[in-house]
C-alpha cells in the first residue's frame, strides 16, 4: 500500500482515485479546487482531503494530478502551496492531464531538481475508461521512475506503456486526439451521405463495421450521432478543441502538416460560439445537418 496524494477529481480523476482506495488499497488524501467536491468524494469513498496541493502532498509517495489544461497544471504544481512544495525526496508526481510537452519537460527540469521522480501520463479511454478502470495511458518519463508508478497506474489502467522521455506521453496523446478527430469528421460525413440517401444506417452499419471502415467511434457512436444526440455522452468538444490546439502548436515546432486537423479545430469553435461547448466531441455531425 501506498500514501497517495491525487490532485483534480473533475469527471475523470474522480473516479480514477476511488479506483486507487477501494481497488487498489491505498491511502489517499485528495485536493479539489472546489472544496465541497472533495468532501462529497471523501464521503463516498473515506480517505481524507486537504485544503492545498501542498498539504495534499506532505508526505506522499505519489503525487498524480488531472487537471484541465497548462496552466491549472502550473496552479496546482508550482507556488508556495504547489504539490512540488510539499513533495518528499524520492516521491513520483504524475500529471494525468492532457497539457503541452513543453510544460512536462519544465516539470520533468523542475522535479528532478528537487529528487523527485516525474511522469507525464496523460490518458485516453473517456469517462467510461475511467469509471470502469479501463484506461490507455501513455507516458513520458526516465524507465525508473515509470516502474515505480507503474502497479498504481494499473490500478485504472486498460494498457500503460513508457513511450520514450518526459514530453513523450504529451506528445502521443496528441497523436491520439487528431486520429480521433479524423475519424469523426469521416464518420460524420458517412452518415450524413448515408441518411442523406435514405438508406437504413442499421443495415449499413451492421455491414461496414465488420470490415476496414470500422472504428471504436463507430461502434460506438454511430447511433447517438445519426440520432442527433450530442450530451453525456463523452469527452466535451472544448476540451477536444483545447487539445487540437495543443497538438497544432507543436506541430508549428516540429513542422508537421495537419491541415484537415486545422480545419476540424475550427469546427470545434463553430460549436463553442454556438454555445454548445459541453457537448460530446462528435457534435461536429451535427454541423452537417441543414
Amino acid at each position: 500500500m501506498a500514501k497517495i496524494s491525487f490532485l483534480g477529481l473533475g469527471v475523470m480523476g474522480y473516479p480514477m482515485a476511488g479506483h486507487l482506495l477501494k481497488k487498489g488499497g491505498h491511502e489517499l488524501t485528495v485536493y479539489n479546487r472546489s472544496a465541497a467536491k472533495a468532501a462529497q468524494w471523501v464521503k463516498e469513498y473515506g480517505g481524507k482531503s486537504a485544503p492545498t496541493p501542498r498539504e495534499a502532498a506532505q508526505g506522499a509517495d505519489f503525487v498524480l494530478m488531472c487537471v484541465g489544461n497548462d496552466d491549472d497544471v502550473r496552479s496546482v504544481a508550482y507556488g508556495d502551496n504547489g504539490a512540488m512544495a510539499g513533495l518528499k525526496k524520492g516521491a513520483i508526481l504524475v500529471d494525468h492531464t492532457t497539457a503541452s510537452a513543453v510544460l512536462a519537460r519544465d516539470l520533468y527540469k523542475e522535479t528532478k531538481s528537487r529528487g523527485v521522480g516525474f511522469v507525464d501520463a496523460p490518458v485516453s479511454g473517456g469517462q467510461a475508461g475511467a469509471v470502469n478502470g479501463q484506461l490507455g495511458i501513455m507516458c513520458g518519463g526516465d524507465q525508473a521512475d515509470y516502474d515505480k508508478a507503474l502497479p498504481v497506474l494499473n490500478v485504472y489502467a486498460k494498457m500503460c506503456a513508457l513511450i520514450g522521455g518526459a514530453g513523450a506521453g504529451q506528445l502521443t496523446k496528441m497523436v491520439n486526439q487528431v486520429a480521433i478527430v479524423g475519424l469523426l469528421q469521416g464518420l460524420s460525413e458517412a452518415l450524413s451521405f448515408g441518411l442523406k440517401a435514405g438508406l437504413d444506417m442499421e443495415k449499413v452499419i451492421s455491414v461496414i463495421s465488420k470490415g476496414a471502415a470500422q472504428s471504436w467511434q463507430m461502434d460506438n457512436r454511430w447511433k447517438t450521432m445519426a440520432a442527433g444526440k450530442f450530451e453525456g455522452f463523452g469527452f466535451a468538444a472544448d476540451w477536444m478543441r483545447k487539445d487540437l490546439n495543443i497538438a497544432l502548436a507543436e506541430a508549428k515546432k516540429n513542422g508537421a502538416h495537419m491541415p484537415g486537423t486545422a480545419l476540424i479545430e475550427q469546427y470545434y469553435g463553430r460549436i463553442s460560439a454556438a454555445g454548445h461547448g459541453r457537448w460530446d466531441n462528435t457534435a461536429i455531425m451535427g454541423l452537417l445537418k441543414d
